[in-house]
């Protein structure tokens, strides 16, 4: 049991956040500097943007654009530009840390690693198999992704392993694997400038997959319309044909009085329906009540706007509804993602270029790391960890028999409640921030203190990391060879561009290493990253997410694969359920029954405003990475309120007026952000911060009931002006840069 190593201020001072704005070895002229090339992808969001990295001397010192890659054709947007910032970073972490009385000390492998695999196999040796979890990561390539389902199963032989995307996209895979019988958006974006109408509901595209605007653009270039749905004029909405201000946690009502609009005036394509559906009725059944004006009255969007929206979709001859966490962090995200199909099904629009349905995966590898198996309820190929069959197949591609297979664990928010609760005592987390990214930041934070042996694989000390008992130096996205695989389908190869520090390792080497440790060794006997691939590949084989036949090479050659692709004369499958056929064994796409329900955390007279979170465009999810570059942070350096101008006036609240935010949780004291982009009766707050600036102080731990996703996006708040600044702003320096007090560290900008 644990508090962090040492004083918060000590560990940052010592580990960062520090901010770096210069490459290692600075600015050098090119012409007598040379530097090579690699092509590979941006390592932040589910986009995956093709970059080039320049290479010196074994460190990354730059880009160029990379205009051949289909996807972004040299495009970027501030996190791609800088993203090579983080190579040789002052706050890398150089080597294993072992927890001191006096904070972390330097150890060697041989002892971190020894100690690791010792503490895991005492806690299981008194508690049971169970009592250890694994958290993996959306960011980890898809064979590391795959290597830490494996480990969790195989080498430590515990059913708890799950990972942060858990934070992200799983309402929608709950929702489009019944209805489709995959997990996947079913078309590539090369379909959105084709569509005659597009419906973006929940999906801050400008600020959070900024390089799809551009798809988007060129819709409207074409003469399609858009129909934008959000509490806030985002970017992406200020040149909607038609905004709908939807109120925080009432998407379901708005989409399933969309369809009714769509049956009540005859819209729908009954042959589609008829020929490759099943399941209308009972959906059509649940809409029936959600009339244009009860609709407004639940949503704040205007009837003669819901009525527009509807037309608009329905008689267009191709539609596309794009949506993202907006509305899958809520209870009912699955209900949420559902309802989308449901309107897409209704009107024929799936399966055909420019029609269908699609989710904007957020996390890196958000797609390829739900795919092959380090989801709790998950083996590779998509396959369920509930199907007998699917528990043969891979039990023989690892060689174990098959009663050896774990059963389905808990997800990672229910991890943390576990250790919380002391069942589960042990935890080895790989590139997860839980303490940033998990609801309810002080319960995290108890949880943490309570958990008898916590290890870490990263290559910064995150905030979750100054909890551990070890912390084990592992690799950048660009120091070690994989697979991802992005928003619409397309696997893409990431190329190693340099080695990993002398004393830190590849991620894929210490599970391994740490697998021969707990006496499993044999059944993980990789050579390199290729070996994993070859394995994977045969274990996906036959599955839903079928990669037998993607190769690095195929992937070269094709700049990218979609899956499934089950053989290596196959050239993938970039859109899914052409002629209306879907995964199921019956061809049928079904419709899902959705119903209404309210939020986890209502608002009432105490906390009469609605509190909803969300990114900026400098910064990613939990910002271990993005809060330590330098360009970025000057962007947008703290999180602040937005809050509109009425609700502000109410208040008494001024612009740059400090703001305390109060749920039935925490509260934070933040600058106010005065704008007209969002709802009077809503409150917004970027989640990228720790500590006293963390908005995940505020949030609740209701869980949507199919996916397990928190409701990130509803929370209920009250707000005051603050008397004066908060302790945080005060640690910070004069100009409100974080300053290190470690001169070898150049991380003060240079003053011009």
């Amino acid at each position: 049991m644990a508090k962090p190593a040492a004083p918060i201020q000590e560990l940052t001072r010592q580990y960062g956040p520090h901010l770096n704005y210069a490459p290692a070895g600075g600015w050098r002229a090119e012409s007598t500097h040379p530097y090579s090339l690699v092509k590979t992808h941006c390592c932040f969001c589910g986009q995956q943007c093709g970059i080039q990295l320049k290479v010196r001397e074994n460190q990354v010192v730059g880009f160029e654009p990379w205009e051949e890659f289909p996807f972004n054709r040299g495009m970027l947007c501030p996190k791609g530009v800088k993203r090579y910032l983080q190579n040789n970073h002052p706050d890398r972490l150089l080597d294993p840390l072992l927890r001191s009385e006096q904070g972390f000390r330097k150890a060697t492998w041989d002892e971190a690693l020894d100690f690791t695999a010792r503490r895991l196999g005492e806690i299981q040796e008194r508690y049971g198999k169970d009592a250890v979890a694994v958290y993996g990561g959306a960011s980890l390539s898809t064979e590391k992704s795959y290597l830490v389902g494996k480990f969790a199963r195989v080498a430590l032989g515990t059913r708890h392993v799950d990972y942060n995307g858990r934070l992200c996209m799983v309402s929608a895979g709950h929702a489009y694997k019944p209805a489709f019988g995959v997990d996947r958006s079913p078309l590539p974006w090369s379909d959105i400038p084709k569509a005659q109408v597009l419906l973006i509901i929940g999906a801050n595209i400008g600020d959070c997959a900024p390089i799809t605007t551009d798809y988007v653009w060129r819709c409207r270039d074409n003469g399609g319309k858009l129909i934008v749905a959000d509490p806030r004029i985002t970017p992406i909405s200020r040149n909607a044909d038609l905004y709908l201000p939807v109120r925080p946690g009432t998407d379901l009502a708005l989409l399933m009085g969309l369809l009714h609009v769509v049956l009540r005036d005859g819209l729908e394509d009954r042959q589609f329906i008829s020929e490759h559906t099943s399941g209308f009725e009972a959906a059509a059944e649940a809409v029936q009540p959600y009339n244009p004006q009860q609709v407004a009255e639940m949503t704040g969007v205007p009837p003669q706007s819901i009525e527009k929206a509807a037309h608009w979709f329905a008689e267009a001859e191709r539609a596309i509804a794009l949506h993202a966490k907006g509305i899958e962090h809520q209870s009912k995200g699955t209900e949420n993602c559902a309802a989308v199909i449901n309107l897409c099904l209704a009107t024929g629009n799936i399966g055909r270029e420019g029609a269908g349905c699609a989710m904007i995966t957020g996390q890196g590898n958000g797609q390829g790391g739900r795919e092959h198996g380090q989801k709790c309820d998950q083996l590779p190929g998509q396959r369920s960890i509930d199907d007998p069959e699917a528990r043969r197949h891979v039990a023989n591609v690892w060689g174990i028999p098959v009663e050896q297979m774990p059963q389905k664990g808990l997800t990672a928010v229910e991890i943390m409640e576990a250790i919380h609760r002391g069942e589960i005592k042990g935890l080895l987390s790989l590139c997860f921030n839980p303490l940033v990214s998990l609801p309810d930041a002080t319960f995290t934070r108890e949880a943490l203190e309570k958990v008898e042996f916590f290890g870490v694989i990263d290559f910064f000390l995150s905030e979750t990391a100054q909890f551990a008992d070890v912390v084990l130096a592992g690799s950048l996205h660009e120091e070690e060879e994989g697979l991802g695989c992005t928003a619409e389908g397309r696997v893409i190869h990431i190329r190693k561009a340099v080695d990993p520090p002398p004393n830190a390792r590849q991620d894929c080497n210490i599970l391994c290493d740490l697998a021969r440790r707990l006496g499993k060794g044999r059944y993980f006997p990789y050579a390199s990253t290729a070996e994993i691939l070859d394995e994977l590949r045969e274990a996906s084989r036959g599955g839903i997410a079928d990669y037998y036949g993607i190769t690095y090479d195929k992937v070269d050659r094709q700049m990218g694969v979609f899956w499934p692709c089950p053989s290596l004369d196959h050239p993938g499958t970039p859109r899914l359920m052409e002629e209306g056929r879907s995964f199921h064994p019956d061809g049928k796409c079904r419709f899902t029954l959705t119903r209404w329900r309210e939020s986890g955390d209502p608002v009432d007279a105490d906390f009469p405003v609605y509190l909803t979170t969300g990114r900026v465009v400098s910064q990613y999810l939990s910002g271990t990475q993005t809060r330590r570059i330098g360009e970025l942070v000057d962007q947008y350096p703290d999180p602040r309120v937005e809050i509109h101008p009425r609700l502000a006036a109410a208040h008494e609240i001024k612009q740059d007026d400090w703001v305390t935010v109060t749920t039935r949780r925490s509260e934070v004291t933040l600058q106010a952000m005065v704008v007209k982009t969002i709802r009077p009766d809503t409150v917004f707050i970027p989640y990228h911060w720790p500590g006293e600036r963390s908005a995940n102080r505020l949030t609740h731990r209701t869980l949507d009931p199919h996916s397990r996703i928190p409701e990130y996006k509803v929370s209920a708040c009250r707000l005051r002006r603050a008397a004066s600044p908060p302790q945080w702003w005060s640690e910070r320096g004069a100009n409100g840069d974080r300053i290190s007090s470690t001169p070898a560290i150049a991380i003060i900008k240079e003053r011009r």
